[in-house]
């Protein structure tokens, strides 16, 4: 019992540990799980997830996929589908015939397997799989359609892969009963069919109860995950690895029915995504015997080389072919397909079934899957950033501030940044208040930034910094705990009163973003300065002018409100953090219209 427990607690450390790592160093999360779990089983042996989980290990695992995927389902949004220009129907309906086939080939006369195992594997590498594509995307600065068309593919070819290997699979196991191919197809197709019909009813039923308040609030999140568990066992029931088909079914299903119960579980669901991932991707790489790669021969080099350089760009070149993606966008779709848990798993599954069944190479999946999980990790995690910077497919490579409101002091702030050449946006819902914003030359964007039409038009991935400043404080806070969990809840701010906890008539602070400003003026405060005529000024810190020289310089009443850093980074004074300025950067201050600057300290 001690064991089991010191084991589950030392799989979330390495799990989490190597998440943070990724977070602090940018190096792909995913290379550093499979490193962690590496080591902490058959190198150090401190876990072994076969001795500990037993016969529950594989049970566990595949639930775990299946929530991931109905996590990815839920961020599948049709309007996001539209952005992709018909790339991800493509890559389904012709991709994974075309890879299919060409992998197939590689399976037998490069890797040397027997066809039966050759097109049953080259069925389940169809798969590239959420739980190592969602993590390489959110680590890295891909635009907006290539990263649609890898999240898509990731997601519904996931059960495609499975469902390829199952057909495989039955027809080698019903070939001895004289049954036809053609039959296993119709009886699978029947069984999908069924199992996407399992996971739409789900989804229904969902959209049905919470809305009406049949399921009370703190029971939602609970009766979500139990549902997706009960959908995923019912369909493997009628036909195996079905499951991973109608959970992704389910998701989808309710991502694009707009439920309002949905946002308030995001960040459960979320987290919940995390530590599965971080888990499964532990457990399963230090489940890893060394024993079995001793069996790796040198022309399993030559498969992943086929793999990785022909098997995967032909399949997505020929797919795109004619299309409206533009070339650089295909070339980086075809170069990443990483492989993760689930070709791993169902290789597993599949290797000890194809031995019951006398096919020797069967054996042989195990190492061979496990090759092109950490070779495709390797390559794709650590090129994934320098091919997209190649081919020009990035987002904004100097991520700037969003600006809520159209105001004197937003338009003022905004105008001081572009001169300090930072990227900076005012959002409002009104065409006149923009109207000065436009005449400078500063971006705008005319909408209700909280509206789900925002999502849809505005990329939240080019601003580091979020601030509200509008004339309302409670919008202002509003629009800060939106968008927290995007952001980051230390960088949005507001226009706003420092909150007091002890004060019933002020907004707790976990309801607001970050007042501005280290005393945390409030709305009014900020109509009077301008009405008065205050403005912002730049001041340079040196060696020989530092920051206590700047705080110094202050006019009475005057507050610095930013500092700009040599790299780009941006850093709001606030009531609760004050950052420390170096030599090189820049602070903006807003100060009174009698400032005098003092001479050759300001910029």
């Amino acid at each position: 019992m001690q064991e089991q427990a010191l084991s589950i607690a030392l799989i979330g450390i390495l799990g989490i540990g190597a998440q943070w790592i990724a977070w602090r160093t940018g190096w792909p999360a995913i290379a550093l799980m499979l490193a962690a779990g590496v080591l902490g089983g058959p190198v150090l042996h401190l876990i072994n997830p076969e001795h500990v989980f037993g016969e529950l290990l594989e049970p566990m695992v595949s639930v775990a996929v299946a929530l991931i995927l109905f996590e990815g389902g839920l961020s599948l949004n049709f309007r996001e589908l539209r952005k992709t220009d018909g790339a991800v129907t493509r890559l389904v309906l012709l991709g994974s015939p075309i890879g299919w086939v060409l992998g197939s080939l590689a399976c037998y006369y490069v890797a040397g397997l027997v066809w039966p195992v050759a097109i049953l594997f080259a069925g389940i590498l169809v798969v590239t799989g959420p739980t190592v594509v969602l993590p390489l995307l959110r680590q890295s600065n891909v635009a907006a359609r290539p990263r649609a068309i890898l999240k898509w593919e990731a997601i519904v070819n996931d059960p495609t892969g499975a469902l390829l290997g199952v057909v495989t699979y039955e027809y080698l196991r019903r070939s001895g009963e004289g049954s036809s191919l053609a039959a296993v197809i119709v009886s699978l197709i029947a069984a999908a069919i069924v199992a996407g019909l399992i996971g739409w009813i789900a989804a229904r039923a969902i959209g049905w109860l919470f809305p009406r308040g049949h399921v009370p609030e703190y029971l939602k999140a609970p009766v979500l995950l139990v549902a997706v568990i009960s959908v995923f066992v019912l369909s493997n029931i009628i036909q195996q690895e079905t499951g991973l088909l109608a959970v992704t079914v389910m998701g989808v299903a309710l991502a694009n029915m707009r439920l309002d119960s949905l946002r308030d579980i995001q960040p459960f669901k979320e987290n919940v995504t995390v530590l599965l991932i971080s888990g499964v991707f532990v457990i399963l790489s230090a489940s890893l015997d060394l024993s079995v790669l001793r069996q790796f021969e040198w022309r399993f080099l030559g498969f992943l080389f086929a793999l990785l350089f022909l098997v995967r760009p032909i399949t997505v070149l020929l797919s795109l072919a004619f299309s409206p993606v533009p070339w650089n966008e295909r070339l980086l779709v075809a170069w990443i397909a990483p492989r993760g848990i689930v070709a791993v798993a169902i290789s597993g599954l599949f290797a000890l079934r194809l031995d019951r069944l006398g096919y020797g190479d069967g054996s042989i999946l195990v190492t061979l899957s496990f090759a092109v999980v950490v070779a495709t990790i390797v390559f794709h995690g650590f090129s994934i950033k320098p091919v997209a910077r190649l081919l020009k497919v990035t987002g904004a490579q100097e991520k700037g501030l969003l600006l809520v409101g159209a105001t004197p002091f937003s338009l003022g702030l905004a105008s001081q940044l572009r001169a300090l050449e930072v990227p900076v946006m005012i959002a409002d819902n009104s065409w006149q208040r923009l109207a000065p914003a436009r005449h400078q030359g500063i971006a705008t964007y005319h909408g209700e930034i909280l509206s789900e039409a925002t999502e849809e038009k505005l990329d939240l991935a080019q601003f580091q910094v979020l601030a509200a400043t509008t004339d309302n404080e409670a919008y202002n806070a509003l629009v800060c705990n939106e968008f927290a969990p995007e952001i980051g809840r230390d960088n949005v701010h507001q226009l706003g009163d420092a909150s007091d906890d002890e004060d019933p008539r002020a907004l707790p602070e976990s309801l607001r973003g970050r007042a501005l400003f280290s005393s945390g003026h409030g709305v009014e405060d900020i109509m009077q300065r301008e009405e008065k005529g205050w403005t912002f000024r730049k001041t340079r810190i040196s060696e020989q002018f530092d920051f206590e020289a700047a705080r110094a310089s202050l006019p009475e009443g005057g507050d610095m409100l930013l500092l700009l850093r040599r790299n780009g980074a941006l850093r709001f004074f606030t009531h609760a953090s004050r950052p420390t300025p170096q030599a090189g950067d820049t602070i903006l201050s807003y100060v009174p219209p009698s400032d005098k600057r003092p001479k050759g300290e300001d910029e």
